[in-house]
């Protein structure tokens, strides 16, 4: 239960701030927050991970589908290896998953932190990006199973 509050929480966190950027700035437009570290700025993206693989729409459609759908046939195996991987692979599915929405909706991804020495991003990547960091944490520091 806890599990798929976490999933639909970080989804609907991250959809909703996309649509609360898309409603109130234009494409390009930056806030400052806590200047000058610190901007919303509004960045449609048409690629994955600072900006590689530029237009590159099908694979990355193909790619979170066939994860969405491995996601689904693994879940009770991963969650029964442990709560790392566990949960790390729940804010990993939640990330992909919004960001497809995006794509599927708009042809690209809504980002909006901006800390100008960083590509800007959205909540779906810090959860794409904590939840690989916990599954490979939990594989390779406390050598847990995968998949027992």
């Amino acid at each position: 239960m806890k599990a798929a509050c976490s999933f639909w929480g970080i989804l609907l966190i991250d959809q909703l701030v996309k649509y609360y950027v898309e409603l109130t700035m234009l494409p390009g437009e930056s806030i400052p927050v806590a200047s000058p570290f610190f901007h919303i700025t509004f960045v449609l993206n048409p690629g994955a991970a600072f900006g590689i693989f530029r237009d590159q729409q099908w694979l990355f459609l193909v790619t979170a589908i066939v994860f969405s759908i491995a996601f689904l046939f693994l879940y009770e195996r991963l969650r029964r290896s442990g709560t790392l991987i566990h949960y790390g692979s729940v804010a990993l599915a939640a990330g992909a998953v919004s960001n497809l929405i995006d794509r599927i909706r708009l042809g690209h991804v809504v980002d909006f932190f901006d800390f100008r020495v960083w590509p800007v991003f959205n909540v779906a990547d810090i959860a794409i990006v904590l939840g690989t960091t916990a599954v490979l944490w939990a594989l390779f520091v406390q050598k847990k199973e995968f998949l027992r």
